[in-house]
């Protein structure tokens, strides 16, 4: 089953979303504003991207360059702060199996397709 990690009020998510549904393929959609990520879940997400957790951080989010611009965090450390503040991950996240991807732009679902 594939998972869309998505925030509606984004509108690159919505476009994430709206490629799954035109390929007509079934998938479960995770608000992971509402229900968050646990450090076990999100690092296991990041792992199957094969990227870094500063890979998937919004670097231009206002909260990022007042608090984290600058600073060096461990891989670790980064998963936490996404984990305390979701709205600096990126989205959306799509995860099948063992490999995920940040779609954006969406065609990069097809890697999973």
């Amino acid at each position: 089953m594939i998972k869309i990690y998505h925030n509606p009020r984004c509108s690159k998510s919505r476009a994430g979303l709206a490629y799954l549904e035109e390929k007509g393929v079934e998938f479960e959609k995770i608000e992971y504003l509402k229900d968050e990520f646990s450090v076990e879940e999100l690092t296991e997400v990041i792992a199957k991207t094969g990227k870094k957790p500063f890979e998937l951080i919004r670097t231009h989010e206002d909260l990022y360059k007042k608090e984290y611009k600058g600073k060096e965090f461990s891989d670790e450390q980064w998963i936490k702060i996404m984990v305390e503040n979701p709205r600096l991950i990126h989205r959306p996240i799509i995860v099948k199996g063992d490999s995920a991807v940040w779609a954006q732009p969406p065609q990069e679902i097809d890697k999973l397709l």
